[in-house]
C-alpha cells in the first residue's frame, strides 16, 4: 500500500501557521522573562520577526504624566537608543493611546500625523508602519508597539490580526512586570526609609538627662518614617544643660536631613560659646547657605543653670513657649525672639530671655503637631487645651505628663491621621520639701 502524498499548503496559509507558531513561542518567552528591559527587547524583536519588518519600538504609557516613553528600539545599529519621551497629545503612538485603535499607514511622509524628526536624527527612513495598543489583563492601555517598514510590501489585514494577538500577549506581560517592579521599588524604598529612621532616632538622646532638683524629659514621634522635628540635651562642663528643640518645614527624609544638620551645628556651636545670640546667628547664617528657598527651621535654644535655677533661652519662631507658675497656678506664654532659621542671613534677634524657675514651676515646649492636630470637623486641639492639661497634671512625672498630653490629643482627633511630627521637651523644677 502506497502512502498518499501530502498536499502542499498554500503559501499564505503556511506563512500564517509559521507566524502563529512563532507567536506561541513568544508567549512562552514572555512568561519566562523576569526583568522589564529584556522583556521589552523580546517584544520588539518578536514583532520584527513575526511581521517581517525592519524596526520595532515599544512605548510605555505613563498615566501620571500623560506621556509615552521608550528605551527600546530595534534596527538602530552602532549605538544604544536613548530614552524618547513625548506627550500622548502628539504623534501616531499618542493617537493610539487616545483612541485605543490600531493605526496602519502605507506612506508615512504623506500622513500629517507622522513626525520625521527621529528619522532625521538617526538616518532611518520610515516608509510604512503599524502602531497598536498594548493592553493589560484589565484592558487598560500600558503602552504602544510601533513597527516600521514591512519588507517587500505593505502591512495588510493579516498583519493587523497578528499584531492584535501579539499586543494582547505583550500588554499582559508588561503590566505584570511593571507591577512586580513597582512592588520591588516600594520594598527597596521602605528598607531605605527604615534605615533613615533608625539613623535619625539614633541622633535623639538615648536617655533623659539627670539634673539634681529637676525632672526633665524629651519625646518624639514623627508623622512618617522620618521626621522634621528634633530635640537635644547636652550636658556642659560648667554644669549647665544645653537644650534644643527644632521643627523643620515639612516632614520625611528632606526635613530629617535639615534636622540632622541643625543638631550638628547646635552641638558644635554651644561647645565653643555660651553667647546665645552668637549661637543663633551663626547657625542661622550657615543654614541660609545650605537650605533651598522655601525651607526653614524653627528652633528653641537654651541653657538650664541648675545652680541659679534659670533657663536662659532664645527662640527662632518656635512657639508657643508655655510656663506653669506653681505659686499662682497660672500658665503663661512667652514671646519668641525672631524669624525661623534659614530664611534671612544676618537676621537680628531680640535679646535673650532669662526665666527664673521657682519650686514646682514648669517649662513646656511642644511642636505645632500637638496644637494643630485637628478632628474631622476641622477644629484644632489648640493652646488652651494644652494649658488646661498643664494646670491639671503638672504634678505628674514629666515623662508621664507627655504621655497624658499625647493621649488627650489622639482622643480629641477622633481618628484623624497624624499630619505632623510631634516633639516635646518638659523641664520642671521639683517642688520644695
Amino acid at each position: 500500500m502506497t502512502g498518499i502524498p501530502a498536499t502542499p499548503l498554500p503559501r499564505e496559509t503556511g506563512r500564517q501557521i509559521a507566524a502563529l507558531e512563532h507567536l506561541l513561542e513568544v508567549a512562552r518567552q514572555l512568561g519566562a522573562t523576569v526583568e522589564l528591559d529584556p522583556l521589552l527587547e523580546a517584544i520588539a524583536k518578536a514583532a520584527t520577526t513575526v511581521l517581517d519588518c525592519e524596526r520595532a519600538t515599544v512605548f510605555l504609557y505613563d498615566t501620571g504624566t500623560e506621556t509615552l516613553y521608550s528605551r527600546m528600539a530595534t534596527g538602530l545599529e552602532g549605538s544604544a537608543t536613548k530614552e524618547i519621551r513625548f506627550p500622548v497629545s502628539l504623534g501616531i503612538a499618542g493617537e493610539v493611546v487616545r483612541t485605543g485603535c490600531v493605526i496602519t499607514i502605507s506612506d508615512a511622509y504623506a500622513d500629517p500625523r507622522f513626525n520625521p524628526d527621529f528619522d532625521r536624527q538617526t538616518g532611518f527612513r520610515t516608509r510604512n508602519m503599524i502602531a497598536f495598543p498594548l493592553r493589560g489583563y484589565d484592558s487598560k492601555t500600558v503602552g504602544v508597539l510601533q513597527v516600521l517598514n514591512k519588507r517587500g510590501g505593505q502591512f495588510d489585514r493579516d498583519d493587523e490580526q497578528l499584531v492584535n494577538f501579539l499586543g494582547a500577549q505583550a500588554g499582559v506581560a508588561i503590566q505584570r512586570q511593571m507591577l512586580l517592579q513597582e512592588y520591588a521599588d516600594k520594598q527597596r524604598i521602605q528598607r531605605e526609609l527604615n534605615i533613615a529612621r533608625s539613623i535619625q532616632q539614633g541622633l535623639l538622646p538615648r536617655e533623659q538627662p539627670t539634673v539634681a532638683g529637676y525632672d526633665i524629659a524629651g519625646w518624639n514621634q514623627p508623622a512618617d518614617e522620618t521626621g522634621g522635628d528634633s530635640f537635644d540635651f547636652l550636658p556642659l562642663d560648667d554644669g549647665n544643660l544645653a537644650i534644643a528643640l527644632a521643627d523643620a518645614t515639612g516632614h520625611g527624609i528632606g526635613a530629617a536631613l535639615i534636622m540632622a544638620e541643625t543638631r550638628a551645628l547646635f552641638r558644635a556651636t554651644v561647645r565653643q560659646t555660651r553667647d546665645l545670640p552668637r549661637v543663633m546667628t551663626e547657625i542661622n547664617d550657615l543654614l541660609c547657605i545650605d537650605l533651598p528657598d522655601g525651607k526653614f527651621n524653627t528652633a528653641f535654644f537654651g541653657f538650664l543653670d541648675p545652680a541659679e535655677h534659670t533657663v536662659r533661652f532664645m527662640s527662632a519662631g518656635q512657639g508657643p513657649i508655655l510656663v506653669y507658675t506653681a505659686a499662682t497656678g497660672d500658665v503663661r506664654e512667652l514671646e519668641t525672639h525672631g524669624l525661623p532659621l534659614g530664611i534671612i542671613p544676618e537676621a537680628e534677634y531680640d535679646p535673650t530671655t532669662l526665666l527664673q524657675l521657682a519650686p514646682g514651676d514648669m517649662l513646656v515646649l511642644l511642636t505645632d503637631g500637638f496644637y494643630e492636630w485637628d478632628r474631622p470637623d476641622g477644629e484644632q486641639f489648640g493652646t488652651e487645651r494644652i494649658a488646661d492639661l498643664i494646670r491639671r497634671h503638672h504634678t505628674l512625672p514629666v515623662a508621664e505628663f507627655i504621655r497624658v498630653v499625647y493621649r488627650a490629643v489622639v482622643e480629641f482627633s477622633a481618628g484623624t491621621r497624624q499630619g505632623d511630627d510631634l516633639t516635646a521637651v518638659i523641664v520642671r523644677r521639683e517642688p520644695a520639701g
